[in-house]
C-alpha cells in the first residue's frame, strides 16, 4: 500500500540561487531542470531530487575538507 504525503514536499532552495561550474546551484545543490521544472513535478520526484540533493552536498563538503586537508599539510613547514 502507498503512503500519501499529508504535506507538499518543501523546496531545498535557500535564496542562494547562484549555478556552479556543473551547473548545480550552489545553495540547493539542484541542477538547472530540477529547478526549472519544481513547481510540475510530483512529490515522489521531489523526494528524489531532495535525496539527491544531499548526496550532492554532502560530496561537495567532502571534497571542501579535503582541500582544507592538503592546503594545512602544504603550510607546515618541515624542520629536516
Amino acid at each position: 500500500m502507498r503512503q500519501i504525503e499529508i504535506f507538499e514536499i518543501p523546496s531545498p532552495c535557500i535564496g542562494v540561487c547562484t549555478s556552479g561550474p556543473k551547473g548545480f546551484c550552489e545553495g540547493c545543490f539542484r541542477s538547472r531542470e530540477e529547478r526549472l521544472h519544481w513547481l510540475s513535478i510530483d512529490d515522489n520526484t521531489r523526494k528524489q531530487i531532495n535525496d539527491a540533493c544531499m548526496r550532492r552536498k554532502t560530496a561537495y563538503l567532502k571534497r571542501q575538507q579535503a582541500k582544507i586537508k592538503v592546503v594545512e599539510e602544504d603550510t607546515q613547514q618541515d624542520l629536516f
